[in-house]
């Protein structure tokens, strides 16, 4: 059963709108969780020579960005395929 193009945008923005909100949920917990929440905790382990509450507070969360960053592209890339927005 083919879907009109109006239900094929609204399909298209609601999977990118729910991969957007779960690459932000997992960027706070980073980034909250791990830098201020549980930086007592994680202090206690070392990474690459800092602890590791510190560490993510000043790294940790970056790295994570900028592989969400990348993990978007390659997931958009699929769902355009998927709804044939892609470019060629």
């Amino acid at each position: 059963m083919a879907m009109s193009k109006q239900e094929a945008a609204t399909a298209y923005w609601k999977e990118n709108l729910r991969l957007m909100l779960w690459l932000l949920v997992i960027w706070f917990a980073v980034s909250f969780g791990c830098g201020v929440l549980f930086v007592d905790q994680l202090n206690t382990i070392n990474a690459f020579g800092f602890p590791l509450g510190f560490w993510f507070a000043q790294q940790g969360s970056i790295y994570v960005f900028v592989l969400e960053i990348f993990f978007y592209v390659w997931k958009m890339n699929r769902l355009d395929r998927k709804y044939n927005v892609h470019e060629e």
